[in-house]
């Protein structure tokens, strides 16, 4: 099926607005340190298209933001600016990842945003609670936060690809 701008606009629309829902509902878990941000399983989808790139990229922006304005996140701006730049670039890689396979499975393809995650709102944290360059402070942030990807990247990140690839999903939207 030829996709239309629109058709684009919409998917990554939808893309989006589930990045947003995932991050609300679990909103008492998607931010802070120690955080296991469910939405970021979406983070593989870039893998059957590019098109996902700009979805996950508005979605965790819209996410951000609600977490500013909630009083939930305690980065602010700060998070809304970067923690999306940092969901762009790592979207991207998944992207560029997407053919490494073991089992038809894109196995490195997770890697990106739980490593660019990790540095960035690392250093985004480090920031908000030492007020500039601590070492430790970086290190034990950035470690926390890629620990807290494992788990929506590799494990539900990889179930959905695999149950997209199985009932052939990912041919019907992408």
């Amino acid at each position: 099926m030829k996709q239309t701008s629109v058709n684009r606009m919409v998917k990554g629309a939808m893309i989006a607005a589930l990045y947003v829902a995932l991050g609300v509902v679990f909103a008492p878990i998607s931010f802070r340190a120690v955080q296991m941000r469910v939405a970021e399983a979406l983070t593989l989808l870039p893998v059957f298209s590019p098109m996902a790139i700009g979805g996950l990229t508005l979605g965790c922006a819209l996410t951000n933001f609600y977490g500013m304005v909630t009083g939930t996140s305690i980065l602010g701006l700060l998070d809304i600016f970067f923690g999306s730049l940092a969901t762009l670039v790592a979207a991207w890689m998944t992207w560029k990842l997407r053919k490494i396979t073991w089992k038809g499975l894109p196995i490195l393809s997770p890697l990106p945003p739980i490593l660019v995650n990790g540095v960035v709102v690392g250093w985004e944290l480090m920031t908000a609670m030492a007020g500039g360059w601590n070492f430790p402070i970086f290190l034990t942030n950035a470690l926390s936060v890629a620990a807290g990807q494992l788990v929506p990247c590799y494990v539900l990140g990889l179930v959905l690809v695999y149950w997209m690839q199985k009932t052939g999903l990912d041919q019907k939207l992408f």
